[in-house]
């Protein structure tokens, strides 16, 4: 018999395995507890402004440019997200500032905002808020974009 204080290899490994399922069972419960949260952003589309570009135009004028602006569109997000991601902020806020007019006259008035708020945040030197609101930038022009294209399936 062990002397008191003494544990034998028995009781040593009872305990370690006591505590490993303890605390097994205690991570089984946080982990039951943890919730995946989904990011969803609203879009901000004014269609009248589609509407009203396929008046001024023609409806084949304006749908012409409508996919014209979109694919530049889509091409400045990226580029804005390259340069946010490689560090360098004068040319994220350049490329961000380039699409608040062309985002404001499709009526995308959510990704303008936006896109207006990665250019300061850029020029500010703030990575943080950079990181933050280049991952909204990419949420939001995604869901823009899908949105005028839905409409313009539509028609404009």
């Amino acid at each position: 018999m062990p002397a008191r204080g003494n544990l034998s290899a028995n009781s040593a490994g009872d305990i370690a395995r006591d505590v490993v399922g303890a605390a097994a069972r205690k991570v089984g419960d946080l982990v039951k507890q943890v919730s995946i949260l989904e990011q969803r952003e609203d879009t901000q589309v004014d269609l009248a402004r589609l509407a009203d570009l396929g008046r001024r135009l023609g409806q084949p004028d304006a749908d012409a440019v409508v996919c014209r602006a979109m694919e530049e569109l889509a091409q400045r997000i990226a580029r804005t997200d390259a340069h946010c991601r490689a560090g360098a902020l004068d040319q994220a806020a350049a490329s961000a500032r380039s699409m608040v007019a062309m985002a404001e006259q499709l009526g995308m008035v959510r990704l303008a905002r936006v896109a207006a708020d990665v250019a300061r945040c850029a020029r500010g030197g703030d990575r943080t808020a950079l990181a933050a609101t280049r991952a909204r930038l990419l949420r939001v022009g995604e869901r823009s974009l899908h949105e005028i294209w839905q409409a313009q399936d539509l028609s404009i």
